[in-house]
Order: C-alpha cells, then sequence, then structure tokens
C-alpha cells in the first residue's frame, strides 16, 4: 500500500472507533481482518496514525479547527511525521486510495493557527477535568509532564536473570535494536521508532520461548524491585493480574523464599501460569479464591498491592482510554483501591510492609489514597523509598518525584517510563 491508502485506512480505523466507542486494539485488529491484502508493514503504518492521532487528539483538533477523523489523520502526517500540505498534496494526487484533500477551512485553520493560543489543557492534550489533578501532582511542571505523556512509547523488556544475563538478551536482540535500559538492573529497551516504522515482535524470538525475557515496561520492572523481597521472605502479590510484577520478585529472589499470587479475577490471572512455566519460576504459589489465603494472616513479610486505577500513567500506551475517563470512573476506582488495601493489610506481619501501586499519576489515587489509609489504619506508617531507590538504582541515576514522606513518582519525563505510584506502608513491629 502506498501511504494514500495506509492514511485512508487509519481514518476508517478512526471513525470505527469514535462510532463504537470501542478500544482501539479491536478496531485495528477489525480493519486487518476485513482487508487481508494489507501486510504487516501497511497495518504497522496504520496502526502508527491511529495510536498518533489518539495521544494528541486534543492539539491537532484544535489546530484544524476540526475533530474529524481525516483532519486528525492529517495532523499526524503534518505535526509529528514532518510532511508539509506541499508533499502530501503531491503524493496523493495519483493515489485513487488516497483520502480527500485537505478542505480549504482546513488548510486556512492549520496555516493560522498556533497552538501556543490554544487553551492549556488542549496544549497538554488531556480532558480538561484532570487538569487540575495535575496541576496538584506536578506544579508548575504539570504541563510538561502532560506533554510527554502524549509521546510515543518504548518497547521494554526484562531479562529473566534465572535463565539469562540482561548482556545476553541484548546480543540475542541485536538486530531489533535492543539496548540496556537506563535505569532498570535487568532492563532492556529498544527505541520507539518515527514515523510508519514497525516495532520488532519480540515474544516470536526463539530467546522469548526459551524464557531469557518478558515484555515489561521499564517503570513496572523498578516498582516490582521497590518492593525488594529478601531471598527467604514471605511474599503476597495481592493484584497479580497476569503476573509480571510476581515474575520479576520471583527472579529478584533468586527463586527462593515463597511469593503467592492473588487475584479474584480468574480472566486477568490466567496467562501467570504459562509465563512462570517459561522463566523456570519455582517460588510461586497462584490462588483464585480469597480463603486460600487465611492461613497468611499477619504473618507476611511484604504485601504488594497494584490496585485497581485509571491508568492515567499508561496513556502513551492505551491513548483512547484517556477521553473515555471520567469522574464516575475516578470515584469508582477509589472505592476498589480503598477496599483492596484495608484487605491485603491483613496479611502483614508486625514489623513487615504494605506496597501499594498505581500506575497512576493523580494524587486522589497516590498520595491522598495512602495518607487515608495511615489516618485509617494508625499501626501504618509511610516510609521513605529514597534510600532504596539510591541502593538498587544508584544515587546518579535518573530521579522519579519522591514526596516529603517518602512515596515516589515515576513518570515519563523524569524517568522516561511509564507513570506509577508507589508508597511502602510499614506495619509497626
Amino acid at each position: 500500500m502506498r501511504l494514500g491508502g495506509r492514511v485512508a485506512g487509519a481514518i476508517e480505523v478512526l471513525a470505527d472507533i469514535e462510532t463504537r466507542k470501542r478500544p482501539v486494539a479491536d478496531a485495528l485488529k477489525d480493519w486487518g481482518l476485513a482487508h487481508r491484502f494489507a501486510g504487516s508493514g501497511d497495518r504497522a503504518a496504520i496502526g502508527n496514525i491511529v495510536y498518533d492521532a489518539l495521544r494528541m487528539r486534543l492539539s491537532h483538533a484544535w489546530v484544524m479547527d476540526d475533530d474529524s477523523p481525516t483532519a486528525l489523520a492529517y495532523a499526524v502526517l503534518i505535526r509529528q511525521w514532518g510532511f508539509s500540505p506541499e508533499a502530501l498534496s503531491a503524493e496523493f494526487a495519483d493515489d485513487r486510495f488516497a483520502p480527500p484533500p485537505l478542505s480549504d477551512e482546513q488548510a486556512a485553520a492549520l496555516a493560522m493557527r498556533d497552538i501556543e493560543d490554544a487553551p492549556l489543557h488542549v496544549q497538554a492534550d488531556i480532558p480538561e477535568w484532570v487538569q487540575p489533578s495535575f496541576e496538584t501532582n506536578f506544579g508548575e511542571d504539570w504541563l510538561a509532564e502532560a506533554k510527554v505523556l502524549a509521546a510515543r512509547p518504548t518497547l521494554d523488556l526484562r531479562a529473566n536473570t534465572l535463565k539469562s544475563t540482561r548482556d545476553k538478551v541484548v546480543k540475542a536482540l541485536e538486530r531489533a535494536g535492543a539496548k540496556a535500559s537506563p535505569l532498570a538492573r535487568n532492563g532492556i529497551r529498544i527505541a520507539a521508532g518515527e514515523g510508519a516504522s514497525r516495532l520488532p515482535n519480540v515474544t516470536a524470538e526463539l530467546s522469548f520461548q526459551k524464557g531469557w525475557f518478558e515484555v515489561q515496561d521499564e517503570g513496572s520492572q523498578i516498582v516490582a524491585d521497590l518492593v525488594d523481597p529478601g531471598e527467604h521472605d514471605q511474599v503476597l502479590d495481592y493484584c497479580a493480574g497476569g503476573g509480571g510484577k510476581t515474575l520479576a520478585m520471583a527472579a529478584a529472589m533468586h527463586n527462593k523464599g515463597q511469593i503467592h499470587a492473588f487475584d479474584t479475577d480468574r480472566k486477568r490471572l490466567a496467562p501467570i501460569i504459562e509465563r512462570l512455566r517459561r522463566a523456570g519460576t519455582r517460588n510461586v504459589q497462584v490462588h483464585d479464591d480469597p480463603r486460600q489465603l487465611e492461613a497468611f494472616r499477619d504473618k507476611l513479610d511484604a504485601v504488594l498491592v497494584d490496585a485497581p486505577c485509571t491508568g492515567t500513567g499508561t496513556w502513551r500506551r492505551r491513548p483512547d482510554t484517556k477521553w473515555r475517563l471520567t469522574g464516575k470512573n475516578l470515584e469508582e476506582r477509589l472505592a476498589q483501591q480503598q477496599q483492596a488495601l484495608g484487605e491485603a493489610a491483613a496479611f502483614v506481619k508486625p514489623g513487615g510492609a504494605l506496597v501499594y501501586v498505581t500506575c497512576s499519576i493523580l494524587p486522589e489515587e497516590n498520595d491522598q489514597q495512602a495518607k487515608r489509609f495511615c489516618e485509617e489504619h494508625p499501626h501504618f506508617s509511610i516510609a521513605s523509598v529514597s534510600d532504596r531507590w539510591d541502593r538498587l538504582l544508584g544515587k546518579d541515576a535518573a530521579r522519579p518525584r519522591i514526596s516529603e514522606s517518602g512515596t515516589v513518582t515515576l513518570t515519563p519525563a523524569s524517568t522516561d517510563t511509564d507513570g506509577f505510584f508507589l508508597c511502602r506502608l510499614q506495619r509497626q513491629s
């Protein structure tokens, strides 16, 4: 397919997402099934246009004075991919599959409008109602933090030290452009690429099948590291999901001690079984029934609560969720977090730690939630993780946002990771 056909395909997908209010991954998959003639490069290019359009939907629509799928697709090519309107007109001139040209109104808006004149939430490409939360969390830096959340993310991997080393994995993935990550101890990174470039399918690699690495954002690796379990500790991953952090902790514990991976959602938990087998992990027990945890009350050294959240820290990877988020969604997540923290706290032994993690950057879900928990559970208090950060990641490493109380917020702007929050809640001895 030529560029015109790819842009037209992206416009179809964007229209489908808008009309049917469906996840972007589902819309792209259905488009591919309905257009089997499109090659992998075509599908990757179309996906890039769609994701880029959704990441910067507000600013693209403002500059074009039009939020239609066609206007958004043109804005991606001009504002992000470096094409000029004249170059696109020439490119599409003899392509019968290309979208219609820019209208006079769109062309005039593009020529006259300066994004610096737009409202701040438009420049930030975030819903207007979350701007106050960003301001509370980041102060004067909120706009810069928001803008980086609209950029493309890297592809991050974690070397599984139970079977390999980071150097060995980097060498195995050399042709994919893999390099050692700048922060995570066992992290590996593949650059995001630009324009129509596509990321490699690393899960098709033999080294992945051998269990040498897992796909995991560097921020997720870091918060798993900051749980900092000892080799002989008893640990509970209370909202384990697919098991990414469970696997990382198991490797850090050198297959010693014991990790209990629990989730009430059996569908989310199901992938962990195959992942554990491939990784060669032997110190994990998987539970899907809360009754199976009763014997561990007041007995565990560390309990990780990777709580349900709005996912605002993952907007680079899931930009469609940015525009579906509502205040009601936030209220629901706050209630779920309070419930998960209250339930998980019962398993922490005196002197043990309850580690609260979200992939959100909203203060309502993070510092405010931790403060509320401590007020309701006075035998817990916030313990700083600053020393752990220095010991595990190095004093010269990029610094996250560490609050006065010692909570940690990772962001694309500060640590070049997804957005994560971590608070270590220590139970009194």
